[in-house]
């Protein structure tokens, strides 16, 4: 019996990017916002990001517990 951390850790990125997604798709209209990062939406391509990360970490995990079962 091993600690495994891939599985808390990826559901914490996974649940803050579908926020931070949510976030990009709900101000994607706002040009004023982000005007200091020269018109990029950061908010929609950091939580798409976060969320291929964690959604990646969660399957890893689930891929080990299912071997281990075996």
């Amino acid at each position: 019996m091993g600690l495994d951390i891939k599985f808390p850790i990826g559901l914490m990125f996974a649940i803050f990017g579908v926020m931070l997604t949510i976030q990009g798709i709900a101000t994607s209209g706002a040009t004023e916002l982000y005007a200091k990062s020269f018109g990029v939406n950061v908010n929609l391509w950091s939580g798409l990001f976060m969320l291929a990360f964690g959604s990646l970490m969660l399957i890893f995990s689930l891929k080990k517990k299912k071997a281990e079962n075996k």
